[in-house]
């Protein structure tokens, strides 16, 4: 399963460790704040629960989405992102 973690964090302390978290996960970093790969479901449910844990009432938020197969298939992805430069 296709996954995509977002997150629009204001403490630079904590936006570190959740990019850490995602990176532990196997997650490539496409954009400054977004995060996708692979991921089992198990894994995916692992991780939304080690992100919650870190989250908890700081201030902004993480969106973590999955793409089934056939979804994934239908991204488009069009020119290189900054972080490949």
């Amino acid at each position: 399963m296709q996954v995509f973690v977002v997150y629009d964090i204001v403490d630079d302390k904590l936006r570190t460790k959740i990019a850490d978290i995602c990176l532990d996960y196997g997650l490539k970093r496409v954009q400054y704040s977004t995060f996708m790969g692979e991921l089992s479901t198990n894994r995916r449910q692992e991780l939304v629960l080690k992100l919650r844990s870190r989250f908890k009432t700081a201030e902004g938020c993480v969106y973590v989405l999955a793409l089934c197969e056939r979804d994934a298939a239908l991204v488009v992805k069009m020119g290189k992102t900054l972080i490949e430069r």
